[in-house]
């Protein structure tokens, strides 16, 4: 009976323990603002320069990111450990690329890359005009093995093409295209055969990703209305360029079919991503700022309902993508940048 109190009082001892634990405050985790709640451990895997668009391999233990670096004058693509460790360059050195993400398997990757056109980088956006994107026409879609090697071309069109990802189980690439006269969305097999248009309004359709069971589709889109506001994106479009000011969000199923409106806040939303459950999608929006400037992570039902601020970074957090297991959070951000306008690859836990 001693025995049994005793090993009762233990374990209320323990359980009490475990809940003071609870209950008290995280430890410091200096690249988290307090109001991130969702988020913990915070950790900096780059440092210095232009890196972005990270995406997780499918067994978890590497990243592949665009980055500026090295005394480039534009982006390359590299892969890295999950911890940041052992950054190396994979894409040919040459031209402009964008747009990275591993095969199912990960055995190879994808990108795209202007290095075919010139081993220069192109021309800068002439911002003139306001804030622009070039749809540089040079932009091809390759493969090629995990260390660089065996790059293969999967599309060959005298427009753009990049912003390619794929379905998880291996069958299909979706990516963008402006081979039709308008920038939609396509897909395709793994080695560049059987394209098939999915959207077909005015407008630009990019930034796509599929849904973990490769059922669904969600992508970031603007939609021209009146006459004036077609004929500017038309104009721009001829100029192999757009104006990325006002971006919704959009699901659909794989091949396009049952689209519909996600968010409608007239802001510029990108980078969408589902959640492990299919559910909801996180991305990057400037809604909360009213000079545009600012770009926050958001959480948002796929019916558009209960929308969250995740992050609150008073500069610029985007990109994100959960982890295999759902269990971190990978985005860049410029928080803890040295000089104006660095970016870096941050990685979190996710808390529920």
């Amino acid at each position: 009976m001693t025995r049994t109190l005793a090993t009762i009082s233990a374990l209320a001892a323990l359980a009490a323990g475990l809940l003071l634990a609870a209950s008290e405050p995280p430890a410091a985790d200096p690249l988290r603002n307090p109001k991130e709640v969702h988020l913990r451990n915070v950790r900096q895997l780059t440092s210095g320069g232009e890196n972005a668009e990270a995406y997780w391999s499918p067994d978890g233990k590497k990243l592949i990111f665009q980055s500026k670096r090295d005394g480039r004058a534009c982006d390359q693509i590299y892969v890295m450990d999950a911890d940041g460790a052992n950054p190396r360059m994979v894409s040919t050195g040459g031209g402009k690329t964008t747009c990275s993400y591993f095969f199912p398997r990960g055995k190879r990757i994808l990108y795209a890359s202007t290095h075919l056109t010139s081993p220069d980088c192109p021309p800068p956006p002439d911002y003139s005009k306001g804030y622009v994107w070039n749809l540089y026409p040079g932009y091809e879609i390759f493969t090629a093995a995990l260390d660089g090697s065996d790059v293969r071309r999967i599309t060959d069109n005298p427009g753009y093409d990049a912003e390619a990802t794929f379905a998880p189980d291996g069958s299909r690439i979706i990516f963008t295209s402006l081979r039709e006269g308008d920038l939609d969305l396509y897909t395709m097999k793994p080695d560049g055969s059987d394209v098939r248009r999915v959207t077909h309004e005015l407008g630009y359709d990019g930034g796509a990703f599929y849904s973990r069971n490769g059922k669904r589709i969600v992508w970031r889109a603007s939609r021209p209305k009146t006459d004036e506001e077609k004929a500017a994106y038309q104009e721009l479009l001829r100029e192999s360029r757009i104006q990325p000011m006002e971006l919704e969000l959009f699901v659909a199923n794989a091949d396009g079919t049952g689209a519909r409106q996600v968010t409608n806040n007239g802001a510029a939303n990108f980078g969408p991503y589902f959640f492990p459950d299919g559910k909801r999608i996180i991305y990057a929006s400037n809604v909360g700022d009213p000079h545009g400037r600012n770009f926050d992570l958001y959480v948002v039902k796929d019916d558009g309902t209960g929308l969250e601020q995740i992050t609150f970074d008073p500069s610029f957090d985007g990109f994100p993508m959960f982890s295999p297991d759902g269990k971190k959070l990978v985005f860049a951000s410029n928080r803890n940048g040295k000089v104006k306008g660095e970016t870096n690859i941050f990685v979190a836990d996710w808390v529920k």
